[in-house]
């Protein structure tokens, strides 16, 4: 696979899998203006991964447009990191994992705005504005459970446990990474670590959360190696288009 469309869909997919993955708390959120609140991150995250695919579909140049990059591709064809990809859990979980990758998405779409790729630059810069909310809005709930109740608390701190050893693979460079920051496409995303760190340490200060001690453990979503979720979550997002071939709305 091109290393530049390898690049792209790794973020593309993270939009995507992340948006699929919020859209299942509709209906669900423990009050009605964090159902709607939710519900928008998760619009947010598919309008960037609509951009990004289009984007992608380009630089592949195989006619494959948004739709069918998005709904008819293999489980091992999907590039993003393996922590959105894991089942929402509780309410606790979801808005760390939310924040961190905000967080994340904060610093790279800062980074691709210089991106030699001028469509790139322009969905970044677009983009900023949406994740420094996303990023506002699931801090402060981080905030108010590390910080609340004991129950809370102990939900916030289980949902760390598990999350954060999944960050790992979010800098771990390759071949892709090294080709990206050499054409000036985008950053080798292990260059934007200490930036992120920046962004999540004072709200994790504020919760009363301390950062894991690094951990041997890689996750491998990026190179196409999933979870033993992905494929249920897959089968649910393509099941209309794929009984449907050629449906449009």
């Amino acid at each position: 696979m091109d290393s530049r469309l390898d690049y792209v869909l790794r973020i593309a997919d993270a939009c995507l899998i992340h948006g699929q993955r919020l859209g299942e708390w509709c209906g669900h959120a423990p009050v009605l203006e964090e159902d709607i609140a939710l519900t928008n991150v998760a619009l947010d995250h598919i309008g960037q991964a609509r951009s990004l695919l289009t984007l992608a579909g380009e630089l592949e140049g195989r006619g494959r447009d948004e739709d069918a990059l998005a709904f008819l591709r293999a489980e091992r064809e999907y590039r993003n990191v393996t922590m959105l990809e894991l089942p929402n859990g509780d309410f606790a979980r979801t808005v760390l994992r939310a924040f961190l990758w905000a967080s994340f998405m904060k610093v790279l779409c800062q980074a691709l705005a210089t991106s030699s790729n001028a469509q790139l630059a322009a969905i970044a810069a677009k983009s900023l504005k949406e994740v420094r909310y996303h990023q506002q809005h699931t801090g402060d709930w981080v905030v108010r459970l590390g910080d609340g109740t004991e129950e809370s608390a102990r939900r916030m701190g289980e949902a760390l446990a598990l999350l954060w050893p999944y960050t790992a693979e979010w800098f771990a460079d390759d071949e892709v990474d090294r080709q990206a920051q050499a054409s000036g496409l985008g950053p080798a995303w292990s260059t934007l670590q200490e930036a992120w760190l920046a962004e999540v340490q004072p709200v994790f200060a504020e919760a009363n959360l301390v950062p894991l001690a690094e951990a041997p453990f890689r996750s491998t979503g990026k190179l196409g190696r999933h979870s033993e979720h992905m494929g249920f979550l897959l089968a649910e997002m393509q099941s209309l288009p794929r009984a449907f071939p050629g449906a449009t709305w």
